[in-house]
């Protein structure tokens, strides 16, 4: 089959290279750097969760009949357009359970600990006076786990492991997960009025997009602590701005931003600011909590360990195969 895989490293081109012999694989960074006569002749397109994916871009590929995301989520896709086109979808539902949820607490740890503006006081200062550097423990905290899928039972086991109280929001309910790890199901506006460290692990569509915000935020327990290792928009720019002002959240850990495809690319959206206005506002919010002393903002790497990297790109791999094979279609997204 014709294949564009769009990679990030270049290391991966060797190992996909080797996994998918046999087949006519064309390697490149972005859609916009690859010629009309490779688009046309795409059968299989593979992505990873940077690269928009909607109606102007699948129609650049008129054999299109399968893109395969290397990610857990797939809101980069226009799903309803790959389904009027018969282009079906895959994903890649567990990559890391441990890996995402090892990072949560490497942030959670980070804040509660006040680990950044130790270091800096050390490097930039030499100082070693402990006065501004007091944490807190968790152990006893009540942790709100948003999302009980793969990587949020793994964040409940570990919270667990540090003696804090758990509780748990998901619209959908494990039946019996609750009695097998030990914590309690709430309503969303309960597990926000009685967390001290909220941490989100959903996934993102029309019933989560903004799932903090303006409203919600009058539920939060007063300095509370938000982490966002899933997706930038399920939370609000603006009112966690607002939130952190007013000190009703007293820190947040992001791997996530909305509009962060876009942090470094002001030049573009300002050439027609009229068009991109929300876009705009949300990078400038961007840039206040990146110099906020009570955020800690990292660029979306919470799955980028050597063990996750491979395991996505195994099961990518094996995905299209079973595809071209016997057109299988595994890990299929349900459209």
């Amino acid at each position: 089959m014709n294949i564009l895989f769009l990679y990030k490293e270049e290391w991966e081109k060797d190992y996909v290279s080797q996994k998918l012999s046999g087949h006519t694989i064309t390697f490149s960074k972005s859609l916009d750097e690859v010629n009309k006569e490779t688009l046309g002749a795409t059968e299989v397109l593979s992505i990873f969760v940077y690269h928009k994916c909607g109606e102007s871009e699948i129609s650049k590929m008129p054999n299109l009949k399968l893109i395969a995301t290397r990610s857990t989520g797939f809101d980069h896709i226009d799903l309803e357009f790959a389904k009027a086109r018969g282009v079906e979808v895959c994903f890649v539902p567990s990559y890391g359970e441990n890996t995402v949820a090892e990072f949560t607490f490497a942030l959670i740890l980070s804040l509660s600990r006040k680990i950044p503006e130790a270091h800096n006081q050390v490097t930039s200062t030499g100082s070693f006076t402990q006065g501004n550097l007091r944490g807190f423990d968790l152990a006893g905290k009540t942790i709100g786990v948003v999302g009980t899928g793969r990587i949020g039972s793994h964040v409940i086991k570990i919270a667990k492991g540090f003696g804090m109280e758990v509780i748990a929001y998901d619209p959908y309910p494990k039946q019996g997960l609750d009695l097998e790890l030990g914590f309690r199901y709430a309503q969303f506006e309960e597990l926000l009025s009685l967390s001290d460290v909220i941490t989100l692990h959903a996934m993102l569509d029309d019933s989560t997009y903004h799932m903090i915000n303006d409203l919600s935020i009058q539920h939060i327990k007063h300095g509370a602590v938000l982490i966002n290792t899933a997706r930038g928009g399920l939370v609000q720019t603006s009112s966690l701005a607002k939130a952190l002002e007013g000190g009703v959240v007293s820190a947040a850990g992001l791997d996530v931003l909305e509009e962060e495809n876009l942090m470094g690319e002001e030049l573009k959206l300002l050439s027609d600011p009229g068009k991109h206005t929300e876009e705009i506002n949300n990078i400038l919010v961007n840039n206040y909590l990146i110099n906020h002393p009570r955020v800690i903002v990292t660029p979306h790497i919470a799955f980028n360990t050597e063990e996750a990297i491979r395991r996505i790109l195994d099961t990518t791999i094996d995905n299209i195969c079973s595809f071209a094979l016997s057109n299988e279609v595994k890990n299929k997204v349900a459209i």
